[in-house]
């Protein structure tokens, strides 16, 4: 006698009932471990924010006796922007001509490290702007990963009201050519 292939014997469907319960079984477990887990790297996570931000306290007297002596070397972050691999290729010629009046720089994380950094460059008094602090603030929104930038609003001197202090000129109706730039 030949089963009918369309239909499942009462000993197939059992076993796939039987399958199906252990398999459900084991997801919950899985989860409930995967939640246990997700639990301890919380817990971690909050661990090392709390370490980061002993040392950060620890760290800004350091800071302060090095930004010291960077005051002294002519030039000082201008050489160190042009010379860092990636920084260097963004510094356009008016860029470094700013720098030059660049005499110190400092990064200032938020309380909850996780949150953002502010990085505020001191300039001395100089040719093309007003102000003689200019901030950056990076925030990081939730967790996708995505982030504000906020910065200082230049105040330019006359005749550098330009962006970055350079005249872009139109000319024709052709598109400007997108540039990298670094500065603010």
């Amino acid at each position: 006698m030949v089963a009918d292939k369309g239909k499942k014997t009462k000993v197939e469907e059992e076993n796939a009932e039987q399958i199906d319960s252990e398999l459900v079984l084991s997801i919950e477990k899985l989860q409930e471990i995967q939640d246990e887990l997700e639990k301890i790297n919380e817990e971690a996570s909050e661990k090392v924010l709390e370490v980061e931000q002993k040392y950060s306290e620890i760290r800004k007297p350091v800071y302060d006796k090095r930004n010291d002596i960077i005051k002294s070397i002519p030039d000082f972050w201008l050489t160190a922007f042009i010379s860092h691999p990636a920084l260097g290729e963004l510094l356009s010629e008016e860029d470094q001509k700013i720098f030059r009046y660049l005499s110190s720089l400092e990064v200032e994380d938020f309380k909850d490290v996780k949150s953002g950094y502010s990085i505020t460059f001191n300039f001395s008094p100089n040719p093309y702007f007003e102000d003689n602090k200019l901030t950056k603030t990076f925030t990081f929104l939730d967790d996708d990963g995505s982030m504000k930038i906020t910065a200082t609003s230049i105040k330019w001197k006359e005749g550098m009201g330009i962006p970055n202090g350079v005249n872009h000129e139109k000319k024709g109706n052709k598109r400007p050519l997108a540039e990298e730039r670094l500065v603010f």
